[in-house]
């Protein structure tokens, strides 16, 4: 009968020659940091860059007074009121320009998928077809190159002051960002269906409802989602230019020095940014 030999705990001498002494990509990782930081420093300067200016004493001095302003804070029921009033206009602004800008992408995004043309199915896109997309793709570019809050300037100049010219201006810069971000996320999907379709005689309609749709339904309703988050922050800061919401009127308590105001309504939008996302997130998760 072989006797087991016992378990010690001591390392075998040939494992722990083999065992290194240092992390083999740790010379891999500092050539990378270094390299990193060289290309950071051009831009830090260019940027004028300078954090420490924060720790001098008169940025200390204006930063406590302007802290110690927020106290206390507004708690007033009519102002209040206000605020809840303005809050709601904030999210009825982000939900109906991403409304509009969802009227805009899905028909452009339509336009410029190539996994959808016809002529695309013998190998080459034709001239005509190539060229409409290439100009879909560029009208795109231009909605989303453009800032909300430069499309909030236009728009509040054309249509005066309000929640209107917010809600426009959401709409078109989203609208070229969902209509690309579509038009990739289709494309990328499987199209093994979508051109079965076409070359039995379908649609393009029949192709995507029935093809392309359905592969990529989750991950466009989780964007879609996500845009609506970030539209409800996007509200806010437009308010600063005349948009309406809440934004227009922490600007107003702002340019009042009503710091108590400025805190109260500082704390509404962090709450309505957090359930924002915990919204978004629960959308997310029930669609996925």
């Amino acid at each position: 009968m072989s006797k087991t030999p016992l378990l010690t705990g001591k390392p075998n001498p040939a494992q722990a020659q083999a065992v290194p002494r240092r992390d083999p990509a740790l010379q891999q990782r500092l050539f990378w940091s270094v390299a990193a930081l060289l290309l950071l420093w051009p831009l830090l300067v260019a940027t004028e860059f300078k954090p420490w200016v924060l720790l001098q004493p008169d940025s200390l001095r204006v930063s406590g007074n302007f802290l110690g302003s927020f106290w206390p804070l507004a708690h007033e029921p009519e102002f209040l009121l206000l605020v809840a009033r303005e809050t709601w206009r904030t999210v009825a602004m982000a939900t109906a320009g991403v409304s509009l800008a969802l009227l805009l992408a899905v028909p452009l995004a339509l336009l410029a998928n190539s996994a959808l043309s016809v002529s695309a199915l013998s190998g080459r896109m034709a001239r005509g077809p190539f060229w409409l997309r290439q100009g879909v793709r560029m009208l795109m570019a231009v909605l989303r190159s453009v800032p909300e809050l430069v499309w909030a300037l236009v728009f509040v100049r054309v249509v005066g002051l309000g929640p209107t010219s917010g809600v426009l201006a959401i709409a078109l810069t989203y609208a070229g960002m969902l209509g690309k971000v579509y038009a990739e996320i289709l494309e990328s999907g499987e199209t093994h269906a979508s051109t079965t379709l076409l070359r039995n005689g379908c649609s393009r309609l029949q192709a995507f409802c029935y093809g392309l749709l359905p592969a990529s339904a989750a991950e466009l309703s989780s964007y879609t989602v996500y845009r609506w988050e970030c539209a409800i922050r996007s509200s806010v800061v437009l308010g600063f230019v005349g948009a309406g919401g809440l934004g227009q009127q922490l600007d107003s308590s702002m340019k009042m020095f009503a710091g108590g105001e400025v805190a109260t309504m500082l704390l509404v939008f962090i709450a309505l940014v957090a359930l924002a996302d915990r919204v978004s997130a629960g959308l997310r998760k029930a669609l996925g």
